[in-house]
């Protein structure tokens, strides 16, 4: 059953590049607006492609100056690489013979067969492209070079667990495979970033999408002042669940396992 994940808008900033002169080259200028950083480190590129063990279809968005899409390729995927930019689709299109394509990715529609994404993603749409991965019913996995601090915030590296993560669960899990320097990148920005891989579970969790997006989203609400009255207020059980999946009944939502809400979301559909 497909869901829709889309929380929040995580972007990052990055360092003005002035040239010579004290300005902006068009280039320059360009690059900002794209939210365009460019990943040159190979090691680090070595690191992403060995995280998404790339094979079958791929799908790269942000091809970029395309260093990433032909290690892809070398490692034996079938790569379409999604580009906006028209100067990068030109270049690629006369230096390679993979497949470009001059659209936004997130306007695009997912193939109808089993593929994966692979990305040194453009942060300021990072939520739109993981919503967009998130609903595509035949992607395995995403493997998405990401803002640090999202990537922490989604697979729960913080201790805290956010609410796209959680209502994903249940057919997704979520994990921070390396972290990535700011000096990886050109230009540098001003923050670090991550590896995060979403892969698809081979069997859902749970067998009720909608009973679970409700549950989920009623936890976090905030209604009743905490996670217990939340739920309490449209629950039958919900001492008996707590005490099941081991929460506190003091616990405070974020700091709430996504596997102890799916101990919870049984023990109440009972």
């Amino acid at each position: 059953m497909a869901q829709n994940f889309a929380h929040g808008n995580f972007s990052h900033t990055q360092k003005k590049v002035r040239n010579g002169g004290g300005g902006r080259t068009p280039k320059d200028r360009a690059r900002r607006k794209l939210s365009q950083n460019f990943l040159v480190d190979r090691h680090a590129i070595e690191l992403l492609v060995k995280a998404a063990r790339p094979s079958g279809l791929v799908l790269e968005p942000g091809a970029g100056e395309g260093v990433l899409t032909m290690a892809l390729a070398r490692a034996g995927a079938e790569v379409v690489g999604y580009e906006v930019d028209p100067l990068l689709v030109a270049k690629l299109k006369a230096t390679t013979k993979l497949k470009i394509v001059r659209d936004d990715f997130t306007a695009t529609r997912p193939p109808s067969e089993p593929f994966a994404v692979v990305g040194n993603i453009p942060y300021s749409i990072t939520s739109s492209i993981v919503n967009w991965c998130l609903r595509a019913s035949e992607l395995t996995s995403a493997t998405l070079v990401t803002q640090l601090e999202y990537a922490r915030k989604r697979s729960g590296d913080f201790g805290r667990w956010s609410l796209v993560t959680v209502e994903s669960w249940p057919w997704f899990s979520w994990g921070l495979l390396g972290r990535i320097g700011r000096e990886s990148f050109r230009p540098v920005p001003s923050v670090d970033s991550a590896i995060l891989r979403i892969e698809r579970r081979p069997e859902p969790l749970i067998d009720n999408g909608g009973a679970w997006q409700e549950l989920v989203e009623l936890g976090f609400s905030g209604v009743g002042g905490s996670l217990y009255a939340s739920l309490d207020r449209h629950y039958g059980g919900v001492g008996a669940a707590f005490d099941r999946a081991g929460i506190g009944r003091d616990a405070v939502v974020a700091f709430v396992h996504p596997d102890q809400w799916v101990t919870l979301f049984t023990s109440l559909q009972r």
